[in-house]
């Protein structure tokens, strides 16, 4: 506006500049006539003449002014349009950012007080229903059957058991006094049809030989600072019957199978150590619970770990990392690396 103002006040001070020279130039050159030889009639000619120019002049600021004001009014039409259109495009692009926000919101914001979410609960497991019975241990019903067993395998048996006997009697004569009385044959049978397992031909002839070891610090074909007894036949059976108990109401204990046939008893085991010796009645296997890694086979029969422990008790040596040792009378056996307890 201001700058449109002074185009208009300069332009008429172009134009009064440009009149006055062009009327100079049409001026005679010659002399002024002296007053009294002026014609008077000619003076109100000349005031009329620049009385034209000056109009002229106030001509051409009024309508440079009118020139002026006409285009600032279309320009701030024009501008309040695009103030409009602004505010419109404005409006707009709010609208797309809340719309893109909610959408990426779980839900819309509250403006009222904070309202803590519910906890979101925690997935219910699914129903486990009760444990499977291992079919091990729900033998079908079979008759009682006495078997026999190979001639080879009792002898072998009969011989490690002497070797065994030989030497608890000579420096072990309390453990010596522990061992049973010869078992019988159709005791085992009936066990085995109970179980619905057969007794491998190794375990039969020393039980035939030894049913068992009774009494305090009863020997045993176990290692432990403690000792461990050798089972009879009716508490071979209880012990299996006991462990397949265990394991339905226990699905944790999963180093128990029904076809595991129970022979030696830690007897100062408690907690979750196993307390059995066992042996496999389908591989012949003999493993044991060593109270670190759970129960495993560590010796291919139950023959090879009576002459384990026949060569153990006779050489002195160790067999599974357990030395036999004697104290007041009764076979101990003594960690190999760190000694007695």
């Amino acid at each position: 506006m201001l700058k449109l103002v002074r185009l208009a006040l300069t332009a008429a001070v172009v134009t009064a500049i440009v009149v006055r020279l062009r009327r100079r130039a049409r001026m005679p050159q010659t002399p002024p006539s002296p007053p009294s030889e002026r014609q008077p009639a000619r003076q109100p000619g000349g005031r009329a003449g620049m009385g034209a120019a000056w109009a002229g002049i106030a001509l051409i600021v009024a309508v440079t002014l009118a020139a002026a004001l006409v285009p600032t009014e279309a320009q701030e039409a024009s501008s309040a349009r695009a103030r409009t259109h602004q505010a419109e495009q404005d409006a707009l692009t709010a609208a797309l950012l809340v719309s893109e926000n909610d959408a990426q919101l779980p839900a819309p914001l509250a403006t009222g007080p904070a309202v803590t979410p519910p906890p979101t609960p925690l997935p219910t497991p699914a129903p486990t229903g009760p444990p499977v019975p291992d079919p091990g241990c729900a033998p079908e019903p079979r008759p009682v059957r006495v078997r026999p067993i190979d001639p080879k395998v009792r002898r072998a048996v009969d011989r490690q058991w002497r070797r065994i006997e030989r030497w608890l009697r000579a420096n072990a004569p309390r453990s010596y006094r522990t061992l049973g009385a010869p078992g019988r044959a159709r005791t085992i049978a009936i066990a085995e049809a109970q179980m619905g397992v057969d007794f491998p031909d190794d375990l039969r002839a020393s039980l035939l030989r030894h049913n068992g070891s009774r009494g305090a610090r009863a020997f045993g074909f176990g290692f432990s600072y403690d000792g461990a007894a050798n089972l009879g036949i009716r508490r071979i059976r209880d012990a299996w019957r006991a462990e397949c108990s265990r394991n339905r109401t226990d699905p944790a204990h999963g180093d128990w199978n029904g076809r595991m046939i129970p022979f030696v008893l830690f007897e100062e085991r408690h907690g979750e150590d196993g307390v059995y010796a066992v042996v496999d009645s389908a591989a012949g296997t003999v493993g044991w619970d060593d109270t670190i890694s759970g129960t495993a086979p560590r010796l291919p029969s139950y023959y090879a770990l009576m002459r384990a422990v026949a060569d153990a008790l006779e050489q002195g040596t160790a067999v599974e990392g357990w030395r036999p040792a004697v104290r007041g009378g009764v076979l101990r056996w003594d960690n190999a690396e760190y000694g007695k307890p």
